[in-house]
């Protein structure tokens, strides 16, 4: 039997393809309403800074997501979306959503052109709201371009040898003799920006933007080398115009170089994803009133240790001695880890053997038979 007033805190990740956070909190709720009505259940959509955030931290808050054409990774008009969170003042993108490797067929990826032109119009959206603050996620990139096109959406100009703007991307890096930022917007001087970020790769080199993150943005060996010395290029001309050494900084490369494009244009701060949702959601402040957390993600295995929603949960509710339950669609290898970390135990949604696009099209229902069933176990009516 459970005390008078019992809050349950349900603070899932997106189940991809399946369900959102949102939606995931709705039937967690479901399943423990037809147990006990009288659970207080707070939702809280959460993500770990990629896919997802963007509508988790709009839903938490009670903003609004927008949706506008922008420039495309190739140079094509797509439609994108960007969100203000509740307070009205806080804008967020998902570059992805505009410059993303979704957004290019597999047989036309080429870093060697895409931009991220399209994510400074998003930006520029986002200031033409009112937002004061930026929160930035740059994962699921196609660009290898150094955030030089989202620049040139906000006024910076590129320059070559000749005084002609260069062109869009990583291959036109080369070119650049100088950086122009009389015209950049002047509203990036008031704004505070951070990005989520969670790899910590430099912009060259070795474990540089290119060597590593090309080959599945369709960069072959000789497409690397190019990339790489054109971002290095890059990187010389910054330090030289505006002496700012950057090139080395954890997380510069992140996103085709678009890390250190924020960072030096911008201002912008690199910080963990989950960090940034856990401290936008109002999660902490709401665990210390929760008696339960339910949290989740499609699939928990030894990586959601390394900064995944449920982990990024559990740290937050172990600090308050608050248990946490965690549902997923797949319990992969190696899971004994993430209970001295923080989940009390873990449960699969998938109601026995199934197919793939089974268990994603009766996401929602089998959350909500989990929990049923969970609760029950636990007597909690």
């Amino acid at each position: 039997m459970v005390k008078e007033e019992f809050n349950i805190l349900l603070a899932p990740d997106s189940f991809k393809e399946s369900m959102t956070a949102k939606e995931a909190c709705d039937a967690m709720e479901r399943g423990i309403k037809k147990v006990n009505k009288n659970i207080n259940c707070i939702k809280v959509p959460m993500a770990d800074g990629g896919e997802g955030t963007m509508q988790s931290l709009v839903d938490a808050t009670y903003g609004k997501v927008y949706k506008i054409k922008v420039i495309g990774p190739l140079g094509n008009e797509v439609e994108a979306e960007y969100g203000m969170l509740g307070d009205g003042k806080t804008g967020i993108i998902e570059m992805a959503s505009a410059s993303g490797i979704t957004l290019v067929p597999e047989n036309e990826r080429n870093p060697l052109i895409t931009t991220t032109y399209g994510t400074g119009q998003l930006i520029k959206e986002c200031l033409d709201k009112g937002a004061e603050k930026l929160l930035i996620g740059i994962g699921g990139s196609s660009t290898n371009d150094g955030g030089v096109g989202a620049i040139q959406a906000l006024g910076g100009r590129f320059k070559d040898k000749y005084g002609n703007e260069i062109g869009f991307g990583g291959r036109e890096l080369g070119k650049i003799l100088t950086i122009d930022l009389s015209e950049l917007d002047p509203r990036l001087k008031n704004v505070k920006v951070e990005v989520a970020c969670d790899v910590t790769n430099p912009l060259c080199g070795y474990n540089g933007a290119s060597n590593v993150f090309g080959p599945q943005k369709g960069a072959t060996k000789e497409m690397i080398k190019i990339l790489d010395g054109n971002l290095r290029h890059y990187a010389d001309i910054i330090k030289e115009q505006l002496n700012i050494d950057a090139a080395e900084i954890p997380g510069a490369g992140a996103a085709g170089g678009l890390g250190i494009g924020l960072m030096v244009f911008m201002n912008g701060s690199l910080e963990r994803g989950i960090d940034i949702v856990i401290k936008y959601s109002g999660y902490e402040e709401k665990v210390k009133k929760a008696d339960l957390v339910f949290t989740g993600e499609g699939s928990i295995d030894f990586q959601t240790q390394y900064g995944k929603t449920p982990m990024g949960v559990a740290v937050i509710a172990k600090k308050y001695n608050k248990p946490v339950i965690a549902f997923t669609g797949n319990i992969g290898d190696d899971v004994d880890m993430l209970y001295d970390l923080g989940i009390s135990s873990i449960f699969s949604i998938v109601q026995g053997v199934s197919s793939l696009n089974d268990a994603i099209k009766n996401g929602k229902s089998n959350m909500e038979k989990t929990v049923e069933n969970v609760m029950r176990l636990m007597n909690l009516n």
